[in-house]
């Protein structure tokens, strides 16, 4: 592009630089190093730290689902259903899929995963939905 601006208007190739620099509103000078920003964190080891949350969260959430489905499983069947037991019917598999994408999927699919599970704060919820759920279990006298 420069070599093309210099022979079109009979420029130097510096001169060419400066033209579309100017032209572009760019600054000629490269930045200085304190002008630079750079992340806080590398973006890997964010990635890492949210992977990691991601993992314990959803483990903690399968192992409540675990203890649900046995704990509240009908022992007869005309009894009525528990509403922790369906959950858990309904849940074991999925949070087992996300799981094992956290565990052996590709790089690919992990980041997909982290972040969807950080988007709008899902990951959170989760967190505070089975802290809230075993402490609720602990108070109403149940163990573990």
């Amino acid at each position: 592009m420069i070599d093309f601006v210099a022979r079109s208007f009979d420029l130097s190739s510096y001169e060419a630089a400066q033209k579309l620099a100017s032209d572009f509103g760019l600054d000629p000078k490269p930045p200085t190093s304190a002008a630079m920003l750079k992340p806080k964190r590398p973006y890997i080891r964010q990635f890492r730290e949210d992977e990691m949350l991601c993992f314990r969260v959803l483990m903690d959430y399968l192992h409540l689902l675990e203890d649900w489905k046995v704990r509240y499983a009908p022992k007869t069947p005309d009894d009525d259903l528990d509403d922790r037991f369906v959950e858990a019917c309904q849940m074991i598999d999925y949070i087992e899929y996300l799981a094992d994408i956290l565990t052996v999927g590709d790089l690919e699919e992990r980041v997909a995963v982290v972040d969807e599970l950080m988007k709008e704060s899902k990951i959170a919820f989760l967190r505070n939905y089975v802290a809230r759920k075993r402490k609720e279990g602990l108070s109403h006298g149940e163990e573990r």
